[in-house]
């Protein structure tokens, strides 16, 4: 069977769309340490299962597979979903990453371990520091009075100087602290006395007790800053060469003794909460572990730079410095090379929690981690979590972003590499469905051999993979796309620590940054233009196509809101000398994420199944208007009874997505990989603009697609006799 005729829209797009609502708890392997844009599990296991198996998707998707004769490669591994799910399949994989926080990511994904003695350590870890530094980490009960309850997170505000009365002041965008969604009340912050009040509705503030009228708005708008003693106007940015000043002005805690409490429990920190401050900061001592490198300009890291953040430690109060410090020297001191890496993996996850640029969420009431937006941001009110972490007396974490929370992710994301399962939906019921005869890894411990399944993992560039001609059944990737994640900058946050603690290094990890001149996205600072782009994914792709065995597939996940983008991924289709033979829509992203939310962006991804030789379906070779705007609503009609409700967004992408296609289809005979990437850019604009401006195809499908209803099967899941049919089939 093949992907262009047994994959079933329906069918992984409902998978793809819950698990994109809650990846980990579909694929609890990816909590291992963060990466970006990381593709359904699902999606990919969809296709694998569409390209070798045999039956139809439903009807195989929750059994186990195993396909060891198979070699499957990811040139752009990124966080290794591709690789993940081809290796539980039982298949080889070869994958490769310019960025050496991948080559680490992924290994650790694969790579087998003792779960029992990584929690023991992990155990004795979190007793150290407990013992150690713990007590920088309790506050006085404002209920109780107890002395030792558990701080959850600090809540600091930046500070700013008026350049012209010289009196210092908060710079609140706002003073809502808390939202009456999780807690009962609103909680906000006083702008005169610094109190923290309590208002059932946000219609009615009240005053605080010093008199003052409570307010939502606080002095900073849309980039400037109004002192509330004197007026004065300027920007919140002061001195570029020292970063920003931080107060204390509120503590969410946990207190054991207060189980059936509602809400959370927030008070104003007293003088033993900030002597824990000065404490800390007169513990703290230079250390080995700190990075002593410089940021780098860069489009995202630039940001940094205009604050005065100079340095990657600068990013770090005295407080998250001592913790990590206690942390990085036991963790470099694990004796074992596995144990080490683990916890040392651990440990750069845990940075993005123990930073000064997260921020706190007023209404899920948590830290949102310096990644959340996929940036670096700089916001005005900031969290620091509670480094070691609390569980209550069901052993379960308590907020986020401390070690007791990290190393319970990864130990479940390592124990669903040997117990992997499906999550079948059933109406309101949601069942797990263990694979047993699958897994993830080389060998399964203790003593299970190998049985012959490889993993080459290489940190280097996609133009430069060697492999044998012919020597893989099927590429699978999900490259950049062109300039929407900025990798080498942001990865390099937690790859400067990293590098410090590990005892062995691996391949690729002891590379001065994760940065790199040749990386595949779009970097105005680094003048990394759309030809770059295309230039660079045409001979990725190159290299892959010639390892492939005759007809087998090079499949890839894209999506981008803007056609340049579309316009780079064809010419590297053509260049490479493949055809697209099917682009089928995919949920990709989470709609409420923040990046994504209250914004025109799609979630869905097109899949490019690209081929040398092989056969594409009559029907998707749409020669007119009309007949694009049918597909695409029947398409948009089957994400709709998949659950979801595509926006102007996605129609777009999906639309973009066939007029790439379309556009190699035409295009291929004819193509000369010779001429001028610019020539062949617009070569492939003009072929894509015959159909018609997309704004006016999206009008179009939007009008037709609720009249459209999904086939009684699926668009794409027909008989194999059917597709066997010679009036369907275009052999190329």
């Amino acid at each position: 069977m093949s992907i262009e005729h047994n994959f079933d829209i329906r069918f992984i797009a409902s998978l793809a769309l819950r698990e994109k609502q809650i990846q980990q708890n579909y694929r609890p392997v990816i909590a291992v340490h963060k990466w970006f844009a990381r593709r359904p599990g699902t999606l990919f296991r969809g296709l694998l299962l569409s390209e070798y198996g045999t039956e139809a998707i439903a009807d195989s998707y929750y059994r186990a597979h195993a396909f060891p004769s198979l070699t499957i490669a990811d040139p752009f591994m990124g966080g290794g979903t591709p690789l993940l799910e081809a290796n539980r399949l039982g298949c080889n994989v070869v994958g490769t990453d310019i960025n050496p926080m991948s080559r680490w990511i992924v290994r650790e994904e694969i790579d087998s371990i003792d779960l029992a003695a990584y929690a023991s350590k992990a155990s004795e870890l979190i007793a150290h520091l407990e013992g150690s530094i713990g007590r920088l980490y309790r506050t006085r009960c404002v209920v109780d009075g107890r002395e030792d309850a558990l701080v959850k997170y600090f809540l600091w505000v930046k500070v700013a100087t008026c350049h012209k009365c010289s009196n210092d002041y908060d710079l609140f965008p706002g003073y809502l602290l808390a939202e009456n969604v999780r807690h009962p009340v609103n909680v906000l912050v006083c702008r005169a006395c610094g109190a923290l009040n309590e208002a059932a509705s946000l219609d009615n503030l009240g005053r605080c007790a010093c008199g003052t009228a409570l307010a939502l708005r606080g002095c900073v708008t849309r980039g400037k800053a109004t002192c509330p003693y004197c007026g004065d106007v300027a920007s919140p940015m002061q001195d570029p060469d020292a970063p920003p000043r931080h107060r204390l002005f509120a503590i969410e805690y946990y207190n054991p003794n207060l189980p059936d409490r509602r809400g959370r429990l927030f008070k104003r920190p007293d003088l033993d909460d900030l002597q824990r401050v000065s404490s800390a900061a007169e513990m703290l001592s230079d250390s080995p572990y700190f990075p002593v490198e410089t940021i780098p300009a860069g489009d995202e890291s630039s940001r940094l730079h205009r604050w005065g953040y100079r340095r990657y430690r600068d990013l770090f109060n005295p407080r998250q410095l001592l913790g990590l410090d206690h942390s990085a020297r036991f963790v470099s001191q694990v004796g074992e090379a596995r144990l080490n890496r683990a916890l040392a993996t651990n440990f750069s996850d845990l940075l993005r929690y123990q930073n000064m640029l997260c921020r706190y969420d007023t209404m899920a009431l948590k830290s949102l981690d310096v990644f959340s937006i996929h940036g670096f941001p700089v916001g005005y009110v900031q969290v620091e979590s509670n480094l070691i972490g609390i569980r209550n007396a069901n052993d379960l974490p308590v907020g986020s972003g401390g070690w007791v929370n990290i190393t319970e992710k990864y130990r479940k994301a390592k124990q669903f590499c040997t117990e992997p399962f499906e999550l079948r939906v059933e109406g309101r019921h949601k069942f797990t469905i263990p694979i047993k005869g699958e897994w993830i890894g080389e060998a399964l411990l203790p003593s299970t051999p190998a049985s012959g399944r490889a993993v080459d993992l290489r940190c280097e560039s996609a133009m430069d993979l060697d492999l044998q001609p012919g020597s893989v059944d099927g590429v699978f990737t999900d490259p950049p796309y062109f300039g929407m994640v900025q990798y080498g900058e942001l990865m390099e946050f937690c790859y400067v620590w990293l590098r410090r603690l590990v005892r062995n290094p691996l391949q690729g990890v002891d590379a001065a940054s994760s940065r790199h001149a040749h990386e595949l996205t779009g970097n105005q600072t680094a003048s990394r233009t759309l030809e770059h782009f295309a230039e660079g994914l045409a001979r990725a792709y190159a290299r892959a196509s010639l390892a492939l065995a005759p007809g087998r597939p090079l499949v890839f996940t894209f999506h981008h809101n803007r056609q340049d983008a579309y316009l780079a991924a064809a010419m590297a289709i053509l260049d490479a000398g493949l055809n697209c033979s099917a682009s089928l829509p995919c949920p990709a992203e989470m709609g409420g994420s923040i990046h994504i939310h209250g914004t025109d962006s799609s979630i869905v991804d097109t899949v490019f199944v690209c081929r040398r030789t092989g056969k594409a379906r009559r029907d998707w070779l749409v020669t007119t208007r009309q007949e694009l705007v049918e597909l695409v609503a029947r398409e948009v009609a089957d994400l709709s009874a998949a659950g979801m409700q595509p926006s102007r967004g996605d129609v777009r992408c999906v639309t973009f997505g066939h007029l790439a296609r379309l556009a190699v289809w035409h295009l291929r005979t004819a193509w000369d990989p010779g001429h001028l990437t610019s020539v062949k850019l617009s070569k492939i604009k003009s072929m894509m603009d015959r159909f018609g401006n997309v704004n006016d195809l999206v009008v179009d499908v939007q009008t037709l697609a609720p009249k459209t209803t999904p086939s009684s099967g699926d668009l794409f899941s027909e008989s194999r006799t059917d597709l066997s049919g010679v009036d369907n089939a275009v052999s190329f």
